[in-house]
């Protein structure tokens, strides 16, 4: 007998299971190791919701070098116009450090100086962008900061030059410049650009073709982009974004010890999110979910499906806070993965507070007018009842008496 019973419960237990395991991940594989890193600090997102998974020193304050351009190019990308002239300045052609070779006075576009910036990371041509925008590079520095702080809201970043060269005052963090680059890679250009392995470079006093210096983009499959920097303060530093079987992943390390640490810790964690995470899917596309507080009864609707890469092996647990972000606890803390839009809304009915002080006296006048009028109602009853009862009690005792009980009835 206990057989039969034990039976259905396991196989209702294998159906539950086979529910939850998601497409493309056997329940009970050994969640992957998380790298050993050579860098001192070190971040890998989810491209597509913005989620950590994977943090060394992530808030740690560093020196950025050369992975500055990747602000000082979108902003050239969305707050100018690339096809303006520029004019090249004479602090322009001397700037140090690794250049395109602009002579001063030549008239270059400006869309053609965020490619020698980004690909051959020119410092000459981040200067150039920089007076083009606001006439200085401190100038264009606070501009950066702004948008950094405003537009993609990150806090511990600062900036004071386009092109990263070194400053004590300069400092950004590896979540910082994740985020920036998440936001980055949203724009197509930038996208195209940072993608671009070789380009022909005709100038007044260099032709050449460029070669992208991030060489993630030759040695891993995948690499989409974007920038790679170095300075002696700084360290080797690295951004790379890449794709696989419809993950995007972005991975940013800061103050590896040489470019080689740099490449190999850039790997390394692509790898463990590639084969160390599954996507799990938060919302379906459509999908609505109904939250229910003392003020409304909301109802939210997914636009687009939500997911979140989430570790092997693990089901961490999501919810919806009061402003329809969908939120996901993960080792680094709670992070949004998505947003939801209200779909309808309905209005509790909450007594209006009186507007004057007569008012109030009248509606507290109510109340105890409606109190004693309860009360007397309430007495009245009382009172009835009373008096049924000791009617009966009096038909009971006659009863008991000799009386015929159909006398009274």
């Amino acid at each position: 007998m206990a057989s039969r019973g034990i039976i259905p419960l396991l196989l209702i237990g294998i159906g539950i299971s086979l529910l939850q395991a998601p497409v493309g991940f056997a329940e009970g594989t050994t969640p992957v190791e998380a790298p050993q890193l050579d860098s001192e600090a070190a971040v890998l997102i989810d491209a597509d919701s913005g989620v950590v998974l994977y943090g060394k020193n992530p808030e740690l304050q560093m020196y950025p070098a050369s992975i500055t351009k990747i602000v000082t190019a979108i902003i050239a990308i969305e707050e100018a116009n690339l096809n303006d002239i520029v004019t090249v300045s004479k602090e322009a052609r001397n700037e140090e450090g690794t250049r395109v070779y602009l002579a001063e006075g030549e008239q270059v576009t400006l869309e053609k100086l965020v490619y020698g910036m980004l690909i051959n990371s020119g410092n000459d041509a981040a200067t150039a962008i920089a007076e083009h925008i606001d006439g200085s590079k401190e100038a264009f520095a606070e501009r950066m900061n702004r948008f950094v702080e405003e537009i993609i809201g990150v806090e511990n970043t600062r900036f004071t030059n386009p092109s990263g060269l070194p400053d004590p005052e300069m400092m950004t963090t590896a979540e910082d410049m994740a985020a920036i680059t998440r936001y980055a890679m949203q724009n197509e250009i930038f996208r195209t650009i940072v993608s671009t392995k070789t380009m022909p470079w005709i100038g007044e006093e260099w032709e050449t073709e460029l070669i992208n210096h991030n060489r993630m983009l030759w040695d891993y499959e995948g690499a989409t982009g974007v920038k790679n920097g170095y300075t002696t303060a700084a360290g080797n530093t690295l951004v790379t974004s890449a794709t696989r079987a419809g993950i995007d992943l972005i991975v940013v390390v800061l103050k590896a010890p040489g470019s080689k640490q740099a490449y190999a810790d850039t790997a390394a964690l692509l790898d463990y999110g590639f084969d160390g995470y599954y996507m799990k899917t938060l919302f379906q596309a459509g999908e609505t979910y109904v939250s229910e507080d003392e003020n409304a009864t909301v109802e939210w609707k997914a636009d687009e499906a939500i997911h979140a890469l989430v570790p092997n092996g693990t089901d961490p647990v999501s919810a919806v806070n009061s402003e329809g972000e969908v939120v996901v606890d993960t080792p680094y803390g709670e992070q949004v993965a998505g947003s939801l839009t209200v779909s309808s809304r309905v209005d509790k009915m909450v007594p209006e507070e009186p507007k004057t002080a007569i008012e109030k006296i009248s509606r507290e006048e109510s109340a105890e007018k409606g109190s004693g009028i309860s009360g007397l109602v309430a007495a009245s009853i009382g009172l009835l009842l009373t008096g049924a009862w000791i009617r009966k009690r009096r038909i009971i005792r006659r009863n008991r008496g000799g009386y015929r009980r159909d006398r009274f009835e």
